[in-house]
């Protein structure tokens, strides 16, 4: 999709901040859209489907954490990107958004130009998924485990045939295990793989996180995955 094809939902209330965001994405050809509080933010998600949301902590009404919770719950927005900008930088709140299904986390002051970088990142990911769930195309450079293949040029990862939907740093988790089923990653390794030499600050805990997350969205095979204690993780080598 071209930009001008995408919608973001701001939920921000602070004005100032309102107006930049909307300037900026506006000005990259987006589609922009605002809320002021998180009941509002809640309503316009159901009316208007964006294609991503950049949701503030600190919202009137309802939190944005409480916005993310139930954003998750609802099958019809469980799979929408979601990133979190706020001026609340201390580690408990980091791991809470991550751990309620946030894609990502941005803290104020940001840089706008490493914000719409995110957002775009994000944004192919999940167009990605979304024509692999309506095309189920063939693809020959699979690395396999068990009902996992890994389509990596292509930036997805299948369970049972079908595209497994996971946030960005949850992908490069299990694309980085799967890539080398059997080796054991320590955390610090894993926190590399993630961040690619960006500016974001992760913490071995993050990894746990992640970790938790893609363990339950393989249900009956969280198994794959073992932990090694004292050390990190690793895909067990159980290839079909």
């Amino acid at each position: 999709m071209n930009d001008s094809e995408h919608s973001i939902l701001v939920v921000e209330d602070e004005p100032d901040i309102q107006e930049l965001l909307h300037y900026n994405f506006t000005k990259e050809g987006f589609r922009v859209f605002l809320a002021s509080d998180g009941e509002e933010g809640l309503s316009l998600v159901s009316s208007l489907e964006p294609s991503l949301i950049i949701l503030d902590i600190m919202l009137p009404k309802l939190s944005g954490f409480e916005v993310c919770k139930r954003l998750r719950e609802q099958e019809k927005t469980s799979t929408i990107p979601i990133i979190i900008v706020t001026a609340k930088s201390e580690e408990h709140d980091t791991i809470f958004g991550l751990d309620l299904g946030a894609d990502d986390y941005v803290v104020k002051p940001f840089s706008i130009e490493e914000l719409i970088a995110r957002v775009r990142v994000h944004l192919r990911r999940y167009d990605l998924y979304r024509s692999a769930m309506v095309n189920q195309q063939p693809y020959d450079e699979f690395i396999r485990l068990g009902p996992l293949a890994l389509a990596s040029k292509r930036h997805i990862i299948f369970f049972h045939n079908k595209p497994l939907i996971l946030t960005l740093s949850e992908f490069k988790i299990l694309a980085t295990m799967m890539s080398s089923p059997g080796t054991v990653f320590s955390r610090a390794e894993l926190i590399k793989a993630i961040t690619d030499d960006s500016h974001v600050h992760l913490i071995a805990r993050n990894i746990d996180v992640h970790v938790l997350s893609i363990r339950k969205k393989l249900k009956d095979h969280a198994h794959l995955i073992q932990t090694i204690r004292g050390v990190g993780y690793k895909c067990v080598d159980q290839r079909v």
